[in-house]
């Protein structure tokens, strides 16, 4: 059991750590003066984390494996939104006041970080197919509910600490100096890693 976890811990704070767009989401969010809204994201965010580790430990690898369309669907549609999102970015101007600035409620907020953890092709290959190749065959309720428990905590761990620390004073003013420039380049991450997807998606399909 303890094994399994540790291996579970390990890799999934290798995907955490990764650059992506919760990061900028969090990032946009939380320099932008709305710390409230970047928590509402966290806990979108989260709550995707919980349902596909939910999903994971009730076999949504073997169900990804039996039909590869399903997977490309969730594949297309996160790049689609994504782009969706980029192009948003894009297209926003000069700071606005720093309760506007996030152009977000609290409840779109965890909206979109809830949509995206669920359309995120990264997540839904980790627990479909890493995160439950690292249990056992025949994992017992305890295990099943230890694993959960564990990339749910760790989400909320970084996630959250993100929110907190980019949502710091001396990082909301560098963020206001430059609105524009961090809005247009997080716009061309999230282009990227969108386009990204459809590509892989269509080469998959092809």
């Amino acid at each position: 059991m303890l094994t399994s976890l540790a291996t579970i811990a390990v890799l999934h704070w290798a995907v955490l750590l990764v650059p992506g767009f919760n990061f900028v989401l969090i990032g946009q969010l939380a320099a932008g003066g709305s710390r409230d809204r970047a928590l509402a994201a966290v806990g979108g965010m989260t709550l995707g984390t919980l349902c596909w580790a939910l999903l994971a430990v009730l076999g949504v690898g073997v169900v990804f494996a039996a039909h590869p369309a399903l997977r490309l669907g969730v594949q297309v549609a996160g790049g689609l939104y994504l782009l969706q999102l980029a192009w948003k970015l894009w297209r926003a101007g000069a700071p606005q006041a720093a309760a506007d600035a996030s152009g977000l409620s609290r409840v779109a907020a965890f909206r979109v970080g809830f949509t995206t953890s669920m359309l995120n092709p990264k997540i839904a290959l980790f627990y479909g197919s890493v995160f439950a190749t690292a249990m056992p065959l025949n994992p017992s309720v305890l295990l099943s509910a230890a694993a959960v428990a564990l990339v749910f905590g760790n989400s909320v761990l970084w996630h959250g600490g993100l929110a907190w620390a980019l949502s710091q004073r001396a990082v909301q003013k560098a963020w206001l100096r430059h609105a524009r420039a961090f809005n247009r380049g997080s716009g061309l991450v999230v282009g990227t890693y969108g386009a990204r997807l459809l590509w892989q998606g269509w080469r998959d399909g092809a």
